[in-house]
């Protein structure tokens, strides 16, 4: 056994799986493993920031990490922003980084590289193995250390020569530490504050905004009067039609702060304070209003639903009902061109019971936001980190986590280029995945961005920098010639008879939603 495998069957016992990979020359022996090694399951991603997304998004419905496998420092650059937005969304990583054997390290062949300086600024720990009888023990530490509350990324280096040279053993999977639960006292304070009648708001991340941390939440509310919020990006909601209401923390920082204006009490749960996702003239950053209090019932690392159970019996809530989404009937004409309403309006009638929907619509998606929560229950995945080119590399792990489930990306044109290569793989592996491509032409966002910030919005210049018609992306032809059937949509009873047959079938589809 060389120190490949002993990776790979490291990696198995502590129930790490599933490995997303773009492999070069330092990572061979590990690829040849993967032979021995039957238990891993191999998925290739044309580009690193597939891998390091697809990584994140099986996090995000497995609830426990995937491996990466990727090439030297460039290799694990390309897969930085979405280790980032992974990082942004708690998942639990763990990077495998080839280098070069320790023997060449000292020539600065063209591929050296500073890996662990790259991955520093995205990793929770980094490791450079030094040996093939230590690889098994490091995978293991890099496991339980992506798998600490709330999650995690590990970055484990690995030499060629640790690789190929022989192993004497597989490691145990290490103990996880008991999840930290918020003291009894912290529990009575928030309790004896929200019985005093408080303007309150509940600002609610992470794993309490599903199951049982979202029906306690939502009891807490309507014992209190509390309003439930969610920040404006969680990684993953549960939605739809009989579930708890969840408002959601508007995108706009002035928004944001008339949103919470008059608010005196401000319970973070899982959360952090609230703060405009970019700073603009004569516009807040801090969103909380002056004269409000902030208390914390959970930070990040701790048991959020556990507490929220527990607040739920200090403030007798148990047998409250709490404010349910209701189905409602949506009113829509086919007739007439398609916009970015009527694609929310038709995704809300015809998604199917216990879909996962993976939103980086951005400007086509965030107005609609609460009409796509009416529809039948879900789960819903947001873009954490801000960085575009997420939601198709992160529906492609939600697909490898959850094969039964149906998936619907719902992805700006712009943002959907970063990352055209999810779909090659989403085809390779037969992922129940439809893509719609809201198809404007440009960089809409950043059109709003513009104004926003008072620059001027006029020249040709900046023009050109924000339009894609010049010439115009043709997504059928991309989606096909990446194994996806793929149609384009121009009309809204197109479109929804698009979306009604990519719902009744099942593998990879791709609509492109010309806006008209």
């Amino acid at each position: 056994m060389n120190g490949a495998e002993s990776l790979l069957r490291s990696l198995v016992a502590s129930d790490v799986d599933v490995c997303f990979g773009n492999p070069g020359t330092s990572e061979m022996h590990f690829v040849a493993a993967l032979d021995a090694v039957k238990e891993m399951r191999p998925v290739l991603g044309l580009q690193e920031n597939v891998v390091t997304g697809a990584a994140d998004g099986y996090a995000r419905m497995a609830g426990k990490p995937a491996a990466t496998l990727l090439h030297l420092g460039p290799g694990l650059a390309n897969g930085l922003s979405n280790l980032h937005n992974a990082r942004r969304a708690s998942s639990p990583v763990v990077n495998i980084v080839g280098d070069h054997a320790s023997s060449h390290a000292r020539y600065d062949a063209p591929l050296a590289s500073d890996i662990a300086g790259f991955a520093r600024p995205v990793s929770d720990w980094v490791h450079s193995s030094t040996s093939a009888r230590t690889v098994g023990a490091d995978a293991a530490r890099a496991v339980r250390v992506a798998r600490e509350a709330p999650g995690q990324i590990a970055t484990l280096i690995l030499p060629a020569d640790t690789a190929w040279d022989t192993a004497e053993s597989v490691a145990a999977p290490l103990p996880l530490a008991a999840r930290s639960r918020a003291a009894d006292t912290t529990v009575d304070r928030i309790a004896g504050k929200l019985r005093a009648g408080q303007r309150t708001v509940l600002l609610v991340r992470g794993e309490a905004l599903r199951g049982q941390g979202l029906i306690a939440a939502g009891k807490i509310a309507a014992k209190t009067g509390a309003r439930l919020v969610c920040d404006t990006f969680a990684p993953r909601i549960e939605r739809g039609a009989s579930r708890v209401r969840v408002e959601r923390l508007p995108y706009f920082g002035e928004v944001a702060t008339e949103f919470l204006a008059g608010t005196e009490l401000l319970v973070l749960i899982g959360a952090r304070p609230p703060v405009s996702f970019f700073a603009y003239p004569d516009k807040p950053s801090w969103l909380t209003p002056d004269d409000c209090e902030i208390s914390v019932l959970t930070h990040p690392h701790e048991d959020s639903t556990a507490a929220l159970m527990s607040l739920m019996d200090a403030v007798d809530a148990q047998h409250a009902e709490e404010r349910l989404i209701h189905r409602e009937p949506v009113e829509l004409s086919l007739d007439g061109a398609l916009d970015a309403k009527s694609i929310a309006q038709i995704v809300t009638m015809h998604l199917p019971m216990n879909a996962i929907v993976a939103d980086e619509g951005v400007s086509s998606t965030l107005p609609y936001y609460d009409m796509l929560g009416t529809a039948a229950p879900h789960d819903f995945l947001n873009l954490t980190g801000g960085a575009i080119g997420s939601m198709m590399p992160v529906s492609t792990g939600a697909g490898i986590a959850c094969p039964d489930r149906k998936i619907v990306t719902l992805v700006g044109d712009g943002s959907a280029m970063y990352t055209v290569q999810s779909l090659w793989t989403q085809a390779r592996e037969n992922l129940d995945i439809v893509t719609v491509v809201y198809a404007n032409r440009g960089y809409k966002v950043l059109n709003n961005e513009l104004r926003r910030v008072g620059a001027p919005t006029d020249g040709a210049g900046a023009s050109a920098m924000l339009e894609l018609h010049t010439p115009a992306l043709d997504w059928v032809s991309t989606g096909q010639g990446l194994g996806v059937t793929s149609v384009r949509a121009t009309s809204k009873r197109a479109f929804e008879q698009a979306f009604t047959a990519a719902m009744a079938q099942r593998g990879p589809r791709l609509i492109e939603a010309v806006l008209g």
